[in-house]
């Protein structure tokens, strides 16, 4: 059952050195999920899929609002619940849906529509056209560069670190007894700083422990993602 939010909450691994990832077109694809809601599972086993694809960032956002029904997720983080309410925001919309897939930070895909999230994907992928950008990782630090670039907004750069994969046994609520494996759990969601393309983007980071690392610019809103860039 998809399970719909109005406004009652405001809105209805670690290398020794020499990593490094340019960014070629690659559509970044956040799904909101969550363990206690029937509906999405099938959202999670396409997400699966995507992270297989190497045109793809998959990202799997758990939220929390889902945990007072007799199940918490462990995954679940009330700054990613605030994160869909501001899509939602940017949107004109007043729901929260879960599960609802973004892509590329621009469409929005509530419920289970594999056709249509996949439709959208080969859409951003023939239209991707963005600065080039750069990761360097040495030791526990990683360099994000770009070069000048003319940019329709000055867009935010964000770090966003994930774990692989996971397998949850769950044993309360709408999904009980059901055994679920998870990919791409988004463990932290960091905003660093602005960036007009005036200049060159260059900066360096901290990139302690084992969670992949994915850095993303993005126009305020949140709006459109305009690059992304993964370590290998």
């Amino acid at each position: 059952m998809q399970r719909v939010f109005g406004t009652i909450c405001g809105l209805g691994i670690g290398l020794a050195g020499g990593a490094w990832a340019q960014s070629t077109p690659v559509v970044v694809v956040e799904l909101f999920t969550s363990q206690g809601c029937s509906a999405c599972p099938p959202a999670d086993g396409q997400l699966a899929e995507l992270a297989d694809d190497p045109r793809v960032i998959a990202l799997a956002l758990h939220v929390d609002y889902w945990d007072y029904i007799g199940w918490k997720d462990r995954f679940g983080q009330p700054a990613f619940t605030q994160r869909q309410k501001a899509y939602a925001r940017a949107a004109g919309s007043r729901m929260l849906y879960t599960p609802q897939f973004i892509i590329d930070g621009s469409e929005r895909v509530e419920g289970n529509q594999p056709d249509r999230v996949r439709s959208l994907v080969r859409a951003h992928t023939a239209a991707v056209s963005s600065p080039q950008l750069t990761l360097d990782r040495m030791g526990e630090a990683v360099t994000i560069k770009a070069p000048a670039a003319a940019l329709a907004a000055p867009v935010t750069v964000q770090v966003v670190r994930y774990h692989p994969s996971m397998t949850i046994d769950i044993e309360t609520g709408e999904n009980a007894g059901r055994t679920i494996a998870y990919r791409n759990i988004v463990t932290s969601w960091q905003t660093l700083q602005d960036w007009t393309g005036e200049e060159p983007l260059e900066m360096t980071v901290p990139a302690t422990g084992e969670d992949e690392f994915v850095v993303i610019l993005q126009e305020p809103g949140p709006g459109s993602i305009v690059a992304a860039a993964q370590l290998n």
